[in-house]
């Protein structure tokens, strides 16, 4: 009998010693960096808990290979096996080109309404990086995932449907542009309901983490009633349902105009002092800025799906890169969960044993945490930052080391094992 991961009553999920967790291998390099990946976990899971625990690996179709293999890209019974089983890793896939599914990606986020893409950004030392002190970033973004540009209503440019839209806002809504028939359309959803779940669970995870900060990353000095309103559902999730353990600066800015700079700045030391977590905003154009000036101002960020995308990689870059940027998609309500490699298929090094495996592997760590399991995660951890510490790295690093061992991808595996 399949030993399924499932959620209890109150919402904590329950881990059999040996869960079955479906994997989709990947398209283009996906083949390499999941072969090495998966006897990294294995080996993890080995070593940490003495044999008593084991993953049951069961592959699922998703992608060029199940194109092939059934004429759809992403089949129906690939979605139910996700849904059935709860948690699942993930390779690169392929985005079809022309009609069907815009991204295999975002149908699978639709589909099992995963709306917390997380992405955590950590330097490890010993990798390149562009900027003096990468070791001053720690953050984990949270970018809604279901909603924004990401809602795919968009319409080209001629088409009737864009017309017709365009006509209404002219003659409807009044809505003062200059149209013409070579205009696309496109339209951006943000609601109270997708916002606050997004924001909660990041202020959640501050709170578990023993984190200092979330910053909540806007462009609502624009965009007021959808990027602005997410700012102001994020405040309202802070004071009404977690006041005793959060201080905003909507309430610092209430006690300023009440009392002056002075009292304001006096209640939020007193808040930081009892351990209360600061909830603040940033317009997303300047927190890309503060990124590189002032990373250490920010831990948790809780952001809206375009700002995310840009930040995120940003973030990554800052690291080493997205070839060694872990990621997630979660509903924390329902316990689903995807973890999956942030970077593309890179088609033309398929096969050919040569590219890094970090972001999957670091993937399957978060995974591990989410599980529970935390001696895996943080054996894997161990073993990665010592592997690229002592220079042994595939050739992506090694183009930007000196010094260094040029090793394959299952070569980079092997290492890692070897440093557990």
């Amino acid at each position: 009998m399949d030993a399924k991961i499932s959620k209890d009553p109150n919402g904590q999920l329950i881990v059999p010693n040996q869960p079955v967790i479906p994997f989709i291998i990947g398209d283009g390099i996906g083949p390499d960096i999941w072969h090495a990946a998966v006897r990294v976990f294995d080996k993890a899971v080995a070593e940490s808990y003495g044999g008593s625990r084991k993953v049951v690996w069961k592959e699922v179709l998703a992608g060029e290979k199940a194109f092939q293999a059934t004429g759809e890209w992403l089949p129906q019974s690939t979605l139910d096996t996700l849904r059935e089983y709860l948690v699942g890793i993930k390779g690169p896939l392929t985005t079809p080109v022309g009609g069907g599914i815009r991204s295999l990606n975002v149908a699978l986020r639709k589909d099992l309404d995963l709306y917390v893409c997380q992405r955590p950004t950590k330097w490890y030392e010993g990798v390149p990086s562009p900027v003096k002190h990468p070791e001053y970033v720690d953050m984990v973004i949270f970018r809604e995932n279901t909603e924004d540009i990401y809602a795919g209503i968009e319409f080209a440019a001629g088409s009737a449907d864009a017309d017709k839209i365009q006509a209404f806002l002219q003659d409807t809504l009044h809505v003062d542009y200059n149209y013409s028939n070579t205009t696309g359309v496109g339209i951006k959803m943000v609601s109270e309901e997708g916002s606050k779940r997004l924001i909660r669970a990041a202020i959640d995870f501050a709170i578990e983490q023993g984190r200092k900060s979330v910053a909540i990353v806007h462009k609502g000095n624009i965009m007021k009633y959808t990027e602005g309103a997410f700012k102001n559902w994020g405040y309202e999730v802070a004071e009404s349902e977690y006041a005793d353990k959060t201080y905003t600066w909507g309430q610092w800015e209430r006690t300023k105009e009440a009392k002056g700079d002075q009292a304001a700045n006096d209640e939020q030391k007193a808040a930081e002092a009892v351990g209360k977590i600061i909830i603040k905003d940033v317009i997303a154009d300047n927190f890309l800025q503060q990124i590189l000036l002032n990373p250490r101002d920010y831990s948790v960020v809780a952001t809206l799906n375009l700002n995310g995308d840009y930040i995120s990689d940003a973030l990554a870059a800052i690291v080493g890169g997205i070839g060694i940027a872990p990621g997630a998609n979660i509903n924390y309500k329902t316990g689903h969960a995807v973890f999956e490699a942030t970077h593309g298929t890179a088609p033309r090094f398929a096969n050919t044993d040569s590219m890094n495996p970090s972001s999957v592997i670091l993937s399957g760590v978060m995974m591990f945490e989410y599980l529970g399991w935390h001696e895996a995660a943080e054996a894997i951890v161990k073993g990665l930052s010592q592997t690229i510490k002592d220079k042994t790295v595939t050739i992506d690093f090694y183009n930007l080391m000196t010094d260094a061992t040029l090793v394959k991808t299952s070569e980079f595996a092997d290492k890692i094992i070897e440093k557990m």
